[in-house]
């Protein structure tokens, strides 16, 4: 990851790192349950959950594992993570700073790697997946969330253009043959898939970004000016010309190390 997508990062979630921790969405929904239940299923002694933002996977997962390690690059965010698990009486997880694409850990050292929401910031994909599988034991479980690109060109430029005026690190969504043929590259096979649907209420979503209203007006004046069956495709809610909410499709992967 480049110096400056990773100062883009820092400063993005430097700056909204307790509004993610707050987050209904982030915290809890069939997204997390899902991605608990195979964590369950799988029953790894150590977990490793990468980006691990607000550290809500990373609490889930300290419930029935002995070990949890969740990196994040941010170090504000890291502290608010912590701050939460220690409120919560989580004394099993440990928290530490690294990128996806160099993460500090012994090849086959954890039974399952958990990554939730956090992909479409990273700068690039594959090389974040092979450290995965080079940290996962043989058979080891990598349980992966993230936002779903469209497959058509010109709705996931709009989204795009969307998420990156809210957020200037992300990088893209993915589609789903996308990350199907990159864990293949990495040595990691889908086992079990799901796409889930997510309303985000739209004051809420922006709000946790921590935009300026400047930035709000215009993003607002970016969706409302798009051709309609762009926001249709995201189910965005207008009323009196007020943007209400949109629906977020989610990817949820479980792919095993060959």
């Amino acid at each position: 990851m480049t110096d400056a997508h990773t100062s883009r990062i820092q400063a993005h979630f430097g700056r909204a790192a307790d509004a993610y921790v707050a987050s209904a969405g982030h915290a809890a929904g069939p997204d997390l349950e899902w991605v608990i239940a195979r964590g369950r299923q799988r029953g790894p002694a150590r977990v490793l959950d990468i980006a691990t933002g607000g550290g809500h996977t990373a609490l889930a997962f300290a419930d029935f594992t002995e070990t949890v390690i969740a990196t994040d690059l941010t170090e504000p965010m890291l502290r608010a993570a912590r701050q939460l698990a220690a409120a919560r009486g989580a004394t099993a997880i440990r928290f530490t700073a690294a990128d996806a694409d160099a993460l500090p850990f012994k090849d086959a050292s954890f039974g399952a790697v958990t990554c939730r929401i956090a992909a479409h910031h990273f700068a690039e994909l594959l090389p974040a997946l092979r450290q995965v599988a080079r940290v996962l034991r043989p058979g080891g479980s990598f349980l992966v969330e993230d936002i779903l690109g469209h497959d058509d060109v010109e709705l996931a430029a709009f989204m795009t253009d969307v998420e990156r005026r809210r957020d200037p690190s992300h990088v893209r969504a993915f589609r789903q043959i996308e990350w199907t043929a990159f864990l293949r590259a990495a040595g990691l096979t889908v086992i079990d898939e799901a796409v889930v649907s997510k309303v985000r209420d739209w004051d809420d979503w922006t709000a946790r970004a921590q935009m300026s209203s400047t930035a709000k007006r215009d993003l607002d004046r970016v969706v409302l000016a798009a051709p309609a069956h762009c926001r249709d495709a995201f189910e965005f809610m207008v009323e009196a010309g007020q943007i209400r909410s949109f629906t977020t499709r989610l990817l949820l992967l479980r792919a095993d190390r060959d």
